[in-house]
């Protein structure tokens, strides 16, 4: 069966590098010090019943009437840490730079433990260091790394036994951003 090719970006060697980046990342061993969430957002259609739904009743089951009326739209962004079943989702009016450096700190300080956050998420314009520094300015958008590198395809590796054992831990989080192509 032939895959649509819609679906599938050109598979040259950054592509595939980029990839075999991502599945790395997935195989990662479940860690409090070093999460991998996924990330994205979906865009909703906003309803409103035109007819009063009707209610259940013994013997049936309640009834709605397909005909609605739009009220616009909205967004819902959804991270899913796989190997831990935490998920984290948040309604906003729109996926607006600002909304979504706002969703991330919510991820952030859900790892109180964590020394990296590893975020596998697309290549939507959003989704860079540039929405955390001008939300938060430096300080924190400089999480996601430097500015000529906003989205790191190798994450900072910390070998057991090679820290000393009275090294403080760092005053923040580093959040180690593993782009997919093509979505």
């Amino acid at each position: 069966m032939a895959v649509p090719t819609a679906t599938v970006a050109e598979l040259n060697e950054e592509y595939i590098a980029r990839m075999e980046d991502v599945l790395t990342i997935y195989e990662k061993p479940l860690s409090e010090r070093e999460p991998v969430v996924c990330v994205d957002e979906k865009p909703v259609v906003l309803h409103a019943d035109v007819r009063a739904p009707r209610p259940m009743r013994p013997g049936r089951i309640a009834r709605r009437d397909s005909e609605y009326e739009g009220r616009g739209t909205a967004n819902v962004f959804c991270g899913v840490q796989p190997k831990a079943g935490r998920h984290f989702t948040k309604p906003t009016s729109n996926r607006s730079s600002s909304q979504f450096a706002d969703y991330l700190v919510e991820i952030v300080a859900s790892y109180p433990e964590a020394d990296t956050i590893h975020l596998v998420m697309d290549n939507l314009s959003s989704h860079n260091r540039k929405a955390l520094v001008e939300r938060f300015g430096e300080k924190i958008g400089g999480l996601l790394g430097p500015a000529e590198n906003p989205l790191p395809r190798s994450t900072p590796v910390r070998s057991k036994g090679m820290e000393p054992e009275n090294e403080p831990r760092p005053s923040h989080h580093q959040l180690a951003v593993h782009a997919q192509e093509g979505s």
